[in-house]
């Protein structure tokens, strides 16, 4: 049976994740309105990893014998200055979310939660992950500054992505 503290931030975090994925599907929204099919198509699949995300959790607390409580989710940002503008928001919003889930991991430790130490362990690694691709974006996107060029290139590399669901959890 899970603790009241860390089940409590676990369902907090699930709510963060939806969030996340509200977030991603605003940007998918707002690059779709200013026709970059490649950007908008990277946050389609992002949302759908963050709504992966809720779901690990989700299961973890019913897998843990704690009750599931949703909370709403707040309204995300409805448009931005630019793609730049987006990547920033991204990546200083993957960086919220990594201070998330080490809380999460400070108060399993706290806890002596094992269990869950264990099942965050993934959540670590994938936000260096997730920091690392939204910051590699990011520069790019400096880099190439005003160019519409470079711009439609990094739009046409973003469109190749496609979404994955993260493995299931070893049984």
């Amino acid at each position: 049976m899970i603790k009241e503290k860390m089940l409590s931030a676990i369902n907090r975090q699930i709510n963060a994740e939806l969030y996340s994925a509200y977030l991603y599907l605003s940007m998918n929204a707002y690059l779709n309105s200013i026709n970059l099919k490649g950007f908008a198509d990277w946050m389609r699949v992002q949302a759908l990893e963050e709504m992966a995300h809720a779901d690990k959790f989700y299961k973890y607390i019913i897998e843990r014998g704690g009750r599931v409580i949703l909370e709403a989710i707040d309204s995300p940002p409805a448009g931005w200055d630019s793609a730049l503008a987006v990547f920033e928001h991204v990546y200083e919003h993957e960086q919220k979310v990594t201070k998330l889930i080490n809380t999460l991991m400070d108060i399993a430790i706290k806890e002596k939660d094992h269990a869950t130490i264990s099942f965050l362990r993934w959540f670590v690694d994938e936000q260096v992950e997730e920091e690392s691709s939204a910051d590699g974006i990011l520069q790019k996107l400096k880099l190439i500054g005003d160019s519409g060029s470079g711009l439609f290139m990094i739009d046409s590399e973003l469109g190749q992505r496609v979404f994955t669901p993260p493995a299931p959890a070893k049984e």
